[in-house]
């Protein structure tokens, strides 16, 4: 292979690395805060990793030996706090890419958490109910050292949801010896969960995207939209973009991409995906590959599946004026700085999705008081953090002039530089 093909490859391979990512990001917000190059190693690199192996007994009687990390990136502002995820792709960059991420959404929302992430090399579509509760006991149990309500507090993500909680509060309550409903995060209601969290970061999608219309001069039923997803961020973020009064013209699922140019019966099609499983079969739609859906005509954007899914490969035909990131990570660094240059405006994951995050924080806090708020209030004040962000956040962009993705990036990194300095390092 030729140097410049070992070059073209490396490149290819850094700009699909997610943790490089962030890292640009980081750095290009650290440099116009103008930080140290001590306090840039300290805020971009994860206090604590841990990996663990996890012997699960399978049904058909074998042992089979799993995965899993812990990712712990801060702790400067209070416990990390973060998902976990089960999926055959997760890798140590994506878990401490995902843990940073959740370092500076928790800031740029200000609420008192650091970042952490954790993950699980496994299929869950190829388990059964009992192999999925065996592994995650057993992770649990691999990683209780380092969990705690002030320590580190999980939540759902990729592949896991309010069963997965239940089964690591009730693994952690057996070993403290004492029933802790703060450990974890998107919980049943009745095991001590909050209203609204299943929603939250759907709703908080949308609250981005009015928002973002307010500031580019649009209005949702002049707005037609293309979803991808259509799990809790992109079907409840599809559902409630729909009942503003946006035109929802395409949702997917990993099996394929339902389209309908005069707009989409929402609740329709997720009533059809709840019930079959899978969006195909809908009828009143056109049905498309995956590949293309990204650049379907719309004038709003919602990468709301995984990361890396708009690239320096397809940027290019992207045909939306307005983006706004379901997902964690979904445009990497160089697809970003190229929509930007083609004024694409882009409300950065780690603002758009902060959602989940703050009825997370909810939800810790009312399991620590006892006493649980209705769903009008978590909403209620759901929208008052997230509207008061969004507007720092085009505040900071204004002030530096740069892109609300390194404006989100300049107001959280300054908050958690504000504390590192004030608190000092520990001798």
């Amino acid at each position: 292979m030729s140097t410049v093909s070992m070059a073209a490859n490396q490149a290819k391979q850094d700009e699909f690395n997610p943790f490089k990512s962030m890292a640009k990001g980081f750095d290009t917000a650290a440099d116009h805060l103008g930080l140290d190059d001590g306090l840039r190693e300290v805020l971009r690199l994860p206090e604590r990793e841990l990996k663990v192996s996890l012997p699960v007994m399978m049904d058909n009687g074998s042992t089979r030996v799993f995965e899993g990390y812990r990712v712990q990136h801060n702790f400067l502002r209070g416990p990390c706090k973060g998902g976990i995820r089960f999926d055959p792709h997760v890798n140590i960059d994506e878990v401490r890419a995902l843990a940073a991420w959740m370092t500076w959404k928790c800031s740029v929302v200000n609420i008192p958490f650091g970042g952490g992430k954790g993950g699980v090399i496994c299929d869950p579509r190829t388990m059964s109910q009992g192999e999925l509760e065996r592994l995650t006991r057993r992770y649990t149990a691999a990683i209780m050292d380092i969990l705690g309500p002030d320590r580190d507090v999980p939540a759902p993500d990729m592949n896991t949801g309010e069963q997965t909680m239940a089964w690591i509060m009730d693994t952690y309550s057996m070993h403290v010896r004492r029933t802790t409903t703060a450990i974890v995060t998107g919980k049943p209601l009745n095991i001590g969960g909050s209203r609204g969290r299943r929603e939250a970061t759907g709703r908080g999608v949308m609250i981005s995207a009015n928002e973002a219309l307010k500031m580019i001069g649009m209005r949702p039923e002049d707005t037609r939209v293309v979803v991808q997803g259509s799990g809790n961020v992109g079907g409840i973020g599809a559902l409630l973009l729909h009942r503003e009064g946006y035109k929802i013209v395409s949702l997917s699922d990993m099996y394929g991409t339902v389209y309908n140019d005069a707009g989409l019966d929402v609740p329709a099609v997720l009533a059809h995906l709840n019930e079959s499983g899978r969006l195909e079969g809908y009828d009143e739609c056109e049905h498309l590959p995956n590949a293309g859906q990204l650049e379907l005509d719309c004038d709003l954007l919602v990468p709301a599946a995984t990361e890396n899914q708009i690239t320096s490969e397809n940027a290019d035909r992207i045909k939306a004026r307005l983006i706004v990131e379901g997902a964690n990570g979904p445009c990497t660094a160089i697809a970003s700085e190229i929509l930007t240059d083609r004024g694409v405006v882009i409300v950065p994951d780690i603002l758009a999705n902060a959602g989940g995050v703050t009825v997370s924080y909810f939800e810790w806090v009312q399991d620590r008081m006892g006493y649980f708020w209705t769903e009008e209030i978590v909403n209620s004040r759901l929208e008052q953090i997230m509207v008061e962000a969004f507007q720092e956040v085009a505040e900071t962009a204004r002030k530096y002039d740069v892109p609300m993705r390194t404006a989100a990036y300049i107001l959280a990194i300054d908050r958690v530089a504000s504390v590192y300095k004030l608190r000092g390092v520990f001798a």
